[in-house]
């Protein structure tokens, strides 16, 4: 079976190793004409990590990332709400990793080279149509002119190809630009002293005004020091105010400490001081949290969606490319497990939709990120006793409730590694 994937991510790739590892002849065509570590920090969950280590890429990725010890929510004041340890610290069989994203989409790039060959990763080719005939999908490929450059045929066509995705368009052409709802993010990478532990992703603040920050490389760790990603969340509403979403053209432009640094500027922690941390930045982008409305379905005849281009979300429990990572184990197995690539589409399309869209809704409603609202609406000052603020059983069943909403909850990572 020949499958081409429109789209050379983190989705796109991850899946182009399963499928091939899987005995399927496999394509990436994507846009740009070179693939460079461009971007900030990301963090991968366990259950997509255990994916990667099946695809024997652990050994690369703990080389270069940092394996996560806790994940700790704290109010805007530094004081801690939830502390949770993550992946082997939590007594499950794989880490969570916090990497620098652009070292992640090399590692997979690299790996996925030797895993298919260089010549089936073509770049320069961005897919402009496509048309299904006799059991067939046949694509058009354009260079960044709009000019066309490749026709390629095939079983089965994936569209990994992002939040502004063509494939998906071609089947909603009026759905229109993805959804904001008045926040911008600012996001830098600094290097700078290790705080916590070294290993520990924090989460501070509340929905409107928030503070990210992990450190994501051990190299810059086994030197005593650490490259921390941070990123600033503001309800900024548009310019005009009428709630419209910046222009495309103004995403992943360079961010102006004027813009949002005075908003932090009192939120010294003791074991960090934020402000210093956004000041040392070497770089700032700015950009609009967006996601997209749930899509009625993914797959039409041999042709389905994946990651980013099926299910943007906002990006709240580090589930965007952990879930376009688990995205291409399932469609592989449901291709195995099908004579039919209509019905293994269908069936893929059963399996990953209903959960995907329950997370954006989720994440729309701020998901787990809700604890922090929660804090700092009923103690906008502090707290001495959190017990009084967030008692533990309302604190538990939100924490639980969307670690098996987004299946990364203990019991059921402990049942994927039993079933392996």
């Amino acid at each position: 079976m020949k499958i081409v994937i429109a789209g050379a991510g983190i989705g796109g790739l991850v899946a182009a190793m399963c499928l091939h590892r899987a005995g399927f002849d496999v394509k990436v065509y994507e846009a740009v004409s070179e693939l460079k570590p461009l971007g900030v920090g990301i963090n991968i969950q366990a259950g997509a990590v255990r994916i990667l280590c099946g695809l024997g890429l652990e050994p690369a990725l703990a080389a270069t990332a940092i394996e996560t010890r806790e994940l700790r929510y704290a109010n805007r004041h530094g004081q801690t709400i939830w502390a949770d340890p993550r992946g082997r610290h939590a007594g499950l069989p794989w880490p969570q990793f916090s990497i620098h994203r652009g070292e992640l989409q090399m590692i997979l790039y690299r790996a996925a080279q030797e895993m298919l060959g260089k010549d089936r990763i073509r770049f320069g080719r961005r897919i402009a149509r496509f048309a299904q005939h006799h059991g067939k999908v046949s694509a058009q490929f354009v260079d960044r002119d709009g000019m066309p450059v490749e026709n390629a045929e095939a079983d089965i066509l994936i569209g990994a190809d992002g939040i502004h995705s063509a494939v998906r368009a071609q089947f909603y052409p009026d759905e229109g630009p993805p959804k904001w709802q008045g926040i911008l993010m600012w996001r830098g990478v600094t290097v700078g002293k290790p705080f916590l532990d070294g290993a520990t992703m924090v989460q501070a603040g509340h929905h409107t005004q928030k503070f990210v920050c992990y450190p994501v490389s051990r190299v810059h760790a086994d030197r005593g020091e650490a490259l921390i990603n941070w990123i600033c969340d503001l309800h900024v509403g548009s310019k005009g105010g009428d709630g419209a979403l910046p222009s495309r053209e103004d995403w992943n432009k360079r961010g102006l400490l004027a813009d949002f640094l005075p908003r932090f500027a009192d939120w010294k922690f003791g074991w960090l001081d934020v402000p210093e941390v956004i000041r040392n930045a070497h770089t700032i982008l700015e950009f609009p949290m967006v996601d997209r409305d749930p899509l009625p379905r993914w797959s039409h005849g041999r042709v389905t969606l994946l990651g980013d281009a099926a299910h943007p979300m906002y990006p709240i429990g580090s589930n965007g490319a952990s879930q376009a990572i688990i995205d291409g184990e399932a469609i592989t197995q449901e291709l195995l497990a099908a004579a039919d690539p209509e019905i293994a589409l269908k069936r893929y399309e059963e399996r990953r939709l209903p959960p995907m869209a329950r997370i954006v809704d989720s994440n729309r409603r701020k998901g787990i990120d809700i604890m922090l609202d929660i804090v700092e609406q009923r103690a906008p000052q502090g707290f001495t006793d959190l017990e009084s603020v967030l008692p533990a059983d309302e604190l538990e069943k939100i924490v639980g409730d969307y670690k098996r909403l987004v299946a990364q909850d203990r019991e059921t990572l402990l049942k994927l590694a039993n079933a392996q």
